[in-house]
């Protein structure tokens, strides 16, 4: 399938690239008067929003939502740490920036994905065919986001180092102008921009994640929505958990609702959701260890001043749950 240019942009922009993007509340919701508990829900494209209310579990809430959604995670981290919303799901090595930056957040759920579709993504005529060749390129990214943490696991592996590479940190919508124009040579990025991008033939995958990258995104939630809403986040957590088993279930109806719900190809949606094969998992020492070795990784490359405990970031009151 080859499509428009501007048709593609539509895919992967969003209203705007400065932060909040959409501000969505469920049907009859009144904030000011309903008197219920309010829920500041962050979400990234294609994230939990679709999901829950592609499986009706956004239906009979004890308790209102507030969506706002961000085109990555580093926007959607800084709104965590500013308590502009109270929770959001956010990649391994984006939740490493946020605790570096003195957020007071706590991981209160886990998922493991397939890497693949965290990639890095060269023009279909690009001459580049390897993570070496990256070597003296301009690569688009957003920082500190699992993108960014793929590149930099793949050129160490190629035996290159962090300066090795040039790195341009923007949002996914003009990283995607930029890589057409040429301004710069590959963009690092994560589902669903990977999936579009292949299915719509303006990029290629060059390096995938698998076997760099651990596969692991959380719910994250601010210190102050769980010392004052924990029922709340430990029931929107399960609807979740729930939301992933029944997706898994309806592949081809979860598809096409995402499809509609995020705006993009529905046979984008099918590839990324199907290869993401996504379950959320309890939190155990494995998987905190996991964390911490990406935390060392970023110690070791320079992206951290000093070195970073991950093990107080996670809130285990949450866990038993999945």
């Amino acid at each position: 399938m080859t499509i428009s240019r501007r048709r593609f942009l539509q895919y992967v922009t969003t209203s705007s690239a400065a932060g909040a993007l959409t501000t969505l509340t469920l049907p009859g919701t009144s904030f000011a008067q309903s008197g219920r508990p309010v829920l500041k829900a962050g979400d990234q494209k294609g994230g939990l929003r679709a999901l829950l209310e592609a499986a009706d579990e956004l239906k009979q809430l004890p308790y209102d939502i507030q969506w706002t959604e961000f085109p990555a995670a580093a926007p959607l981290a800084e709104a965590l740490n500013a308590g502009a919303v109270d929770c959001g799901p956010i990649g391994d090595a984006p939740v490493i920036f946020a605790l570096s930056a003195g957020a007071a957040i706590k991981i209160i759920g886990a998922n493991r994905s397939d890497a693949f579709g965290t990639a890095v993504l060269v023009r279909p005529d690009a001459t580049l065919r390897t993570a070496a060749d990256l070597k003296g390129k301009n690569i688009g990214t957003t920082r500190g986001s699992i993108g960014h943490f793929v590149t930099l696991k793949a050129i160490t592996a190629a035996g290159l180092a962090p300066g090795d590479v040039n790195f341009r940190f923007l949002p996914p919508a003009d990283t995607i102008t930029a890589l057409a124009s040429g301004s710069v040579d590959a963009w690092a990025t994560w589902e669903p921009y990977t999936a579009v991008a292949e299915t719509t033939g303006r990029a290629r995958v060059l390096v995938n994640g698998r076997g760099l990258w651990s596969g692991l995104s959380y719910l994250a939630a601010t210190d102050a929505a769980i010392a004052a809403k924990q029922e709340v986040l430990r029931d929107f957590l399960a609807r979740v958990v729930r939301a992933q088993v029944w997706s898994y279930q309806h592949v081809d109806a979860y598809s096409a609702a995402m499809a509609r719900i995020i705006g993009i190809p529905a046979e984008a949606a099918k590839l990324q959701f199907s290869r993401r094969a996504t379950k959320w998992r309890n939190i155990d020492d494995a998987l905190v260890a996991e964390q911490q070795r990406t935390a060392d990784f970023y110690a070791q490359v320079g992206l951290l001043r000093q070195p970073l405990d991950v093990r107080p970031t996670f809130d285990r009151r949450f866990s038993g749950k999945v």
